[in-house]
């Protein structure tokens, strides 16, 4: 995924000072909630409360069976189809119909909820797909500008919206809670220009503030203060032209061939509550789901289990929520999450200990009633532990991060080294020290350069392997190659035959990874020949 470069500015709203949230897209740069209420679960002791939302219907009471019919019912803006900038992003868009598929796809499982939050609280529909534009509906997505989510907030709008963030849980990336965030923050800018959505969507972006100055500007100067007439930043000059782009693509989908794989107008998940902390492997296996699947539904939690403090809710498929609710209700609380017995050994620390069992400090004191961090050898501790091995939380932060070191190490001939962070260190002097750039510092590692630096924190570095002065006779030998795939070909058995990457191949020739080569397809690489056997 390509991450957009963007300036972070602010919002000034009741004396506070909010920085707008980050984008980011797949597309190229140059193209440019309510409160949830629990209510009584059918079971016996009422261990559980879930809550799943009513299909949507038309104006008519009808009841549409596709989700972007639901969408085109309820769009109310305008959406500017003769303004150049509109016209670029939806020439793009219309070029890219493979882009569009990716996010329906990622966007099954949240949208329903998304869509059916916007209609009840009477915004347009055209903002439930703002995601698209901020994130390609990714609830992983992470911009080096430190925003995350679907909907992307950075940790202070998070925080002034109450979307907890902590070791545990990043509420920015729950889709219930940032879902809300986000439709609170857009209804406050919108009152605060005049009910303007361009605007606010504007200032959903840039920041309040420089949308404010941008309309001052223009005041002094005499000119129109609409959005079009504004000098905002680039980015925002083309974000807001990019969701109604995507919503006249939604609109019209037939009149520009785009064969939209329909979302069925039913709740995909029910949101309930377990009362306490879970791990999230038991949890998956309690509902008859993968660990990836409650992962995609719950992205807001970063370890193998919910959070100790709450939220104690999880987001299960409707038709698994029956099953889930029951199995819960069977399991004391007290066997909801492992518990191992530790000795302390001579050295140990409370820290070093929260390390090895991926739980918190905080969390080993509460439950051993210890107070500061003295702890004596010898003596047994009661700690949590994951019940499943760590491969089995596949979308778990520590998970994600090892899943894109492989990635890396598959794609690249650079070799990784690992750096200790020491005391008066920063992502500048590291990368510099290493000559790589810091975004790419910063990206290796799963974090954005304004990211917090903690002494002892290890780093994986990707290095240029050292280049060796070689003699005229020794220097590479490229030439153009025309290659013919034969049956039984694949991409990793070609690049082998040539000693060209994969990687390479699939950049050379524009290739999807994902799917497979077809005999008599034509092929162009660039072989070393002086290599070649």
């Amino acid at each position: 995924m390509h991450i957009s470069n963007k300036t972070v500015f602010s919002f000034l709203l009741s004396g506070l000072v909010l920085t707008g949230c980050q984008t980011v897209t797949e597309k190229p740069a140059s193209l440019s909630a309510h409160n949830l209420e629990f209510t009584e679960a059918p079971s016996a002791d009422a261990t559980t409360a879930t809550t799943t939302e009513p299909s949507l219907q038309h104006a008519d009471n009808t009841q549409p069976t596709d989700l972007w019919q639901v969408t085109r019912d309820h769009m109310t803006l305008d959406l500017y189809l003769d303004n150049p900038r509109v016209q670029s992003q939806l020439q793009w868009f219309s070029k890219h119909p493979k882009y569009m598929d990716r996010v329906v796809k990622r966007a099954e499982p949240y949208y329903y909820h998304i869509l059916t939050q916007a209609i009840e609280r009477g915004i347009p529909a055209e903002l439930a797909l703002l995601p698209i534009v901020e994130s390609a509906f990714d609830p992983f997505a992470y911009s080096h500008g430190r925003a995350a989510g679907a909907w992307q907030f950075i940790p202070s709008t998070g925080k002034h919206f109450g979307l907890k963030q902590n070791w545990w849980y990043d509420g920015r990336r729950d889709i219930i809670s940032s879902t809300d965030a986000a439709y609170t923050y857009l209804a406050q800018l919108n009152k605060r220009f005049d009910g303007d959505w361009l605007l606010a969507l504007a200032a959903y972006n840039a920041g309040g503030g420089n949308v404010s100055l941008a309309i001052k500007r223009n005041k002094r100067q005499g000119k129109a203060t609409d959005f079009w007439s504004l000098n905002l930043p680039k980015e925002t000059m083309a974000y807001v032209p990019k969701l109604l782009a995507i919503a006249e693509l939604i609109k019209n989908a037939e009149q520009y061939d785009l064969a939209l794989q329909p979302i069925s107008n039913q709740p995909y998940f029910s949101a309930i509550d377990t009362h306490s902390q879970i791990d999230l492997a038991q949890a998956a296996s309690m509902a008859g789901i993968s660990t990836k699947e409650l992962y995609l539904l719950n992205p807001g939690f970063n370890r193998w289990a919910t959070a100790p403090e709450g939220p104690h809710r999880l987001l299960i498929p409707v038709e698994h929520a029956d099953q889930f609710t029951q199995a819960l209700t069977a399991l004391p609380a007290s066997e909801r999450v492992k518990w191992t017995r530790y000795k302390i050994k001579s050295g140990d620390s409370l820290i070093a200990i929260a390390k090895k069992f991926e739980t918190t400090v905080g969390l080993i004191r509460k439950t051993n009633n210890i107070n500061g961090n003295s702890i004596r050898a010898g003596k047994t501790i009661l700690v949590p532990t994951a019940s499943q091995q760590a491969s089995e939380y596949a979308l778990s932060q520590h998970q994600r991060h090892i899943q894109k070191q492989k990635s890396i190490s598959r794609s690249t001939d650079r070799k990784d080294t690992y750096y200790t962070v020491k005391s008066g260190d920063s992502f500048w002097s590291i990368a510099k020290k290493h000559n790589v750039g810091v975004r790419q510092l910063a990206n290796w590692n799963s974090m954005a350069p304004g990211d917090a630096l903690p002494t002892g924190k290890r780093l994986v570095i990707w290095s240029k392997p050292a280049q060796s002065v070689l003699s005229s006779a020794e220097r590479q030998i490229i030439r153009k190659v025309g290659y013919k795939v034969r049956s039984g070909d694949s991409l990793a058995r070609i690049a082998g035959k040539f000693n060209v990457r994969i990687a390479d191949i699939l950049h050379w020739n524009n290739l999807d990874k994902a799917k497979y080569l077809k005999p008599g397809q034509r092929l162009t690489l660039y072989v070393d020949v002086t290599r070649t056997q």
